[in-house]
Formats: structure tokens, C-alpha cells, sequence
């Protein structure tokens, strides 16, 4: 994916970035070769299950999110031995830096006027290849996550390529989407909603459970859409087409647009995130709305 600001279609333009700051709450773990990866600033470069469902990943349609409940398995923030770390790598690396940050800002902002609290903004561990987190092993392919048990969220930067590659993903800002969907998550453990959830989950049938899997991603996309657009308001560095490139990507990554392009029939009682009319939906509803009210997902008659 294009992070270097040239961006693809509508113009060549893109979100803007470079020159930004960045987020200090990055751990870089992409060149440690086991152990405990150190935390780096970055602004230099600018900066529930174990392996077997999150091999199956985010990308594909089942987030880890909602299921993932304090597994055990190596030290969190072990590494699966060290990787090269490419200029494509730290340019990606930078980017995401900037984008946590504009998170970070916005997220405060909110909290103040609307939950009455301070925001506990997560750390981003940036990973490569293979990583172990606070709720057992990821591998790449599992796609980025948030981690409940150690309230980090965890990201590979190859991911973005798979998204340009896979789904034509233009620009940079359908990156920064995703991000402000892993970060979504954060906020509703800090708000105690992961936990409630977690805890009807355990009571409910696989169908219900999955339902409400569905609610704690379209409230994550809403989330995701309100930090939207309170940066376009207040950062001001998107650009015309950015919140189009974001929706296209909500519904590419709809649980019937994934079983379709899998050539599969779409089975809505194996949906965990929502159709794709259902999460771009959600992820306007947040942009147009701009409150956490809006986004409860759990007392929607409709999704």
C-alpha cells in the first residue's frame, strides 16, 4: 500500500502525513529475536483462541478481538525470531506512528466531552512475520488485532499490502481505517464493553455468539468513522476521496463479500464482523454522527 503520500486514483492524492508527529506509544518488536521487544518513538522514522484462529485472522472475517481471553504461551511480546526489516517497512512503520497519533488526539478530545474521563490511549506493537501476544501466538497472517489480556494492539505493516494487492485498497487512508478499528477496540475494553460481551458470549450459542461478535465490530467500525471524521474536522490532513477509499474498504471486508470471494455461499450465522452494507453503514453512521451514543450497536433493532 502507498503510504508515501502519492496515493492512487482520484487525483494521486492522499492523506496527509509526513512531517507529523507521530505516536511515542509504538513497541517496535520486528527486528528482536526473541524476548521482550523495546519501545521506540516514533517520530525517528517518522513511529478467543491461540494460532489456530488467528491464522484464520482478521483479513478473512473473524476477528480475534472478541475471543481472544488471556491464553497462555510464551512471554507476551516474544517474537518469533528476526526479520528484515525493509525501507518499505519503515515508511509503512512511520505512517502507522502518524495515524495512532491522530487517534490519540482525537480520542482525547472525545473522552473529555463525552465520557467524562481521561483516554487510555493502547500501545501498537509492530510485528513481522510471527509475534506473541498477551492472548497467545499471531502469525502474520492472522491480520492486525487487539489483545484484551495485555491492552495492546498488535499490527504486521505487510498487512497493508495484502489490502492493496487483495482488495485494491487505494491510498493510504484505508491503513489509517484500520488502525482506528484496532484502536476502536481498546476503547470499548475501556469503556467495559469487551468484557460484557465476552462474558454473553460464554453463555450463548455458537449463532449468538457470533451475533454478537457482529455488534462489537459494527461498533468498532462506528468508532473507527467517528475518529474520522472529528480528524477531518480538527486535524484537517484527509483528503477529498479518503472517507470514500475508507467505506469501499469497510464493505470489501464484509463477512459476504469475503465468503463470496472465496466461492463460498454467503452463511450469515458464521458472520462475526457484519455484510458490507452493514459495516460501511455503521462506519458513516460514526463519521455523520460524531458521538459513542450512536454507536451503540447493542440497542440497534437494525444493523
Amino acid at each position: 500500500m502507498d503510504v508515501a503520500g502519492r496515493g492512487a486514483g482520484n487525483g494521486g492524492r492522499a492523506m496527509r502525513w509526513k512531517g507529523r508527529r507521530g505516536s511515542s506509544n509504538i513497541e517496535d518488536l520486528r527486528r528482536a529475536s526473541g524476548g521482550r521487544g523495546g519501545g521506540v518513538r516514533a517520530g525517528g522514522i517518522g513511529g478467543v483462541g491461540l494460532i489456530a484462529v488467528l491464522l484464520i485472522g482478521w483479513f478473512f472475517g473473524v476477528d480475534v478481538t472478541p475471543l481472544l481471553q488471556g491464553q497462555g504461551g510464551l512471554p507476551p511480546g516474544a517474537t518469533m525470531g528476526g526479520a528484515e526489516v525493509t525501507a518499505a517497512d519503515e515508511e509503512r512503520a512511520g505512517f502507522v506512528s502518524v495515524a495512532l497519533a491522530d487517534t490519540e488526539e482525537v480520542w482525547a478530545a472525545v473522552f473529555r466531552e463525552q465520557v467524562g474521563q481521561p483516554y487510555q490511549p493502547p500501545v501498537l506493537r509492530l510485528f513481522k512475520g510471527a509475534v506473541q501476544s498477551g492472548c497467545g501466538a499471531a502469525e502474520a497472517a492472522s491480520g492486525p488485532f487487539y489483545c484484551p489480556s495485555d491492552r495492546k494492539v498488535y499490527l504486521d505493516t505487510d498487512f497493508f499490502v495484502t489490502m492493496q494487492r487483495q482488495l485494491g485498497a487505494e491510498g493510504n487512508f484505508p491503513a489509517a481505517y484500520v488502525v482506528a478499528h484496532e484502536v476502536a477496540h481498546s476503547i470499548q475494553d475501556q469503556l467495559g464493553i469487551l468484557g460484557r460481551v465476552n462474558a454473553q458470549r460464554a453463555r450463548v450459542s455458537p449463532a449468538d455468539s457470533n451475533a454478537l461478535s457482529v455488534r462489537v465490530e459494527l461498533q468498532a467500525d462506528c468508532l473507527a468513522g467517528l475518529w474520522a471524521g472529528r480528524a477531518e474536522a480538527t486535524i484537517g490532513q484527509l483528503e477529498p476521496g479518503d472517507i470514500r477509499r475508507a467505506t469501499d474498504t469497510a464493505a470489501a471486508i464484509g463477512d459476504d463479500a469475503l465468503q463470496r470471494a472465496a466461492g463460498q455461499r454467503p452463511v450469515p450465522d458464521s458472520f462475526t464482523h457484519g455484510t458490507a452494507e452493514q459495516r460501511a453503514g455503521w462506519f458513516t453512521t460514526g463519521y455523520r454522527e460524531g458521538t459513542i451514543e450512536a454507536c451503540n450497536t447493542f440497542e440497534a433493532e437494525r444493523l
